[in-house]
């Protein structure tokens, strides 16, 4: 990673930081993530879970945080938890020299932030938030795909046009 792309990530976080303290709730969503279908109906409408959050590694527990999350999808509610929880990640930026935002949020939760916050988050199930890191287990059930764990733009291209094509020819 360049230490530009690390600067624009924290930024975002930052921008994404004040979004929430307008009170303002949210999907965010890289540009490498393929919307094949509308993920609001993949995601729970629990109004008690704040953050929906895709992963790499999905483990079977929605709510285990052993998931490796990927921050190129969630859903966020605005509330004092979840500002609490991007304003101590955002906080982090200057110890965490050389290492991407979704390093240090993983670190995180790993540490056990969920829990010291009173977080409720859900851990979205690769079965409909796929990536190449960890492909869905039915093509069928895919809602969004993230173009991860590949090499190069040109990879990432190329791959999220081979998905595109096998999903129009699929007739859906």
């Amino acid at each position: 990673m360049s230490e530009d792309f690390i600067k624009m990530m924290w930024r975002r976080t930052e921008f994404l930081l004040e979004v929430l303290k307008r009170g303002y709730n949210f999907i965010f969503t890289d540009t490498d993530v393929m919307w094949l279908r509308n993920p609001f109906t993949k995601l729970s409408p629990n109004k008690t879970e704040d953050l929906q959050i895709s992963t790499d590694g999905f483990s079977g527990n929605p709510f285990g945080e052993e998931n490796f999350i990927n921050t190129g999808f969630y859903f966020v509610r605005s509330n004092n938890k979840t500002i609490s929880l991007f304003q101590n990640w955002y906080d982090l930026k200057d110890n965490s020299t050389g290492k991407k935002e979704q390093d240090v949020l993983l670190e995180l939760i790993h540490g056990g932030i969920i829990g010291k916050l009173g977080l409720r988050v859900r851990f979205l199930d690769t079965l409909y938030f796929s990536g190449f890191c960890q492909e869905s287990r039915d093509p069928r059930e895919v809602t969004t795909v993230h173009a991860n764990c590949c090499r190069s733009i040109v990879a990432k291209v190329g791959d999220l046009r081979a998905v595109l094509y096998d999903w129009k020819s699929s007739g859906r």
